[in-house]
Parts: structure tokens; sequence; C-alpha cells
């Protein structure tokens, strides 16, 4: 019995004396830089669809059959917004003006509420493949 004692005992304060130890992990600092390239990596790969384009929002004005309606109303967005992007899309039998390249939702929303006061049927923020060219700070 005392031999069972003793076994626990040994055990048991050998165990103890493991737990104190420490270890010490070192790290080559290219770890960080290579981890932080990867997550720029990982965030725009998860912008881009299969094609190599990116997605993101525009601006859906109008859906009619009507051509030259449309194209009407390409020409007074373009008037109104010199700036900005304007695309008349033909998905048959529609006419749709979509308006400029959002990377976010907000955005487009914010731009929306502007449009829908000069056109108030039905203007609202569809998903869309964008023409959007990446900062050069975040280019490899």
């Amino acid at each position: 019995m005392r031999f069972c004692y003793s076994i626990i005992i040994l055990c048991f304060s050998l165990s103890l004396s493991y737990a104190n130890d420490t270890i010490i992990v070192r790290k080559d600092a290219r770890l960080d830089i290579l981890t932080q390239k990867q997550i720029i990596i990982n965030k725009r790969s998860s912008m881009l669809t299969s094609t190599g384009q990116y997605k993101g929002f525009r601006i859906q004005v109008i859906s009619t059959r009507d051509r030259e309606k449309a194209f009407s109303i390409k020409a007074d967005l373009l008037a109104k917004y010199p700036t900005e992007k304007v695309y008349v899309m033909f998905q048959s039998p529609y006419f749709k003006v979509r308006f400029g390249n959002y990377i976010k939702r907000e955005d487009a929303e914010k731009q929306r509420k502007i449009l829908n006061k000069s056109f108030p049927n039905g203007v609202f923020v569809v998903e869309d493949v964008i023409d959007y060219i990446p900062p050069p700070d975040e280019e490899f």
C-alpha cells in the first residue's frame, strides 16, 4: 500500500514540475508581413467573380420595353451626372438602365435616395458586376 502511495505522490510531484515549464516560440517577423498580404488577397478575391471582375452594386433606374425611353433616361442621367457611368442593358424583352459602380451597398443607397427624387418610379439597388480598379497601394 505504501508503494502505491509513493508512486501516486511521485507522479503528482512530476506533473507539478512539468506545469511550471514554459515554451518559447521564436517566429520570423516576415510571417506577420505575409499574413497581412494574405488578408488583403483574401478580401480582394472575395470581391471577385469567377471571370476576374468585381462584385458590387448599381442603381437600376428603369426597366422598360421601350428602347427610346431607356436611352432618353440614359441621356438625362449623363447630363445631370457627367462623371458617373450609365449602362443600358437588354435582357429580353426589357431595357434596363443602371447607374454607377459602387463597392458598398451603403454608398449605392445614398445615391439611390438622390436619384429617387428625379425618377420616382422604382429606383432600387441591384447587385452587379462593376467596373472597379483597386487602389495602387493594395496591388502587389
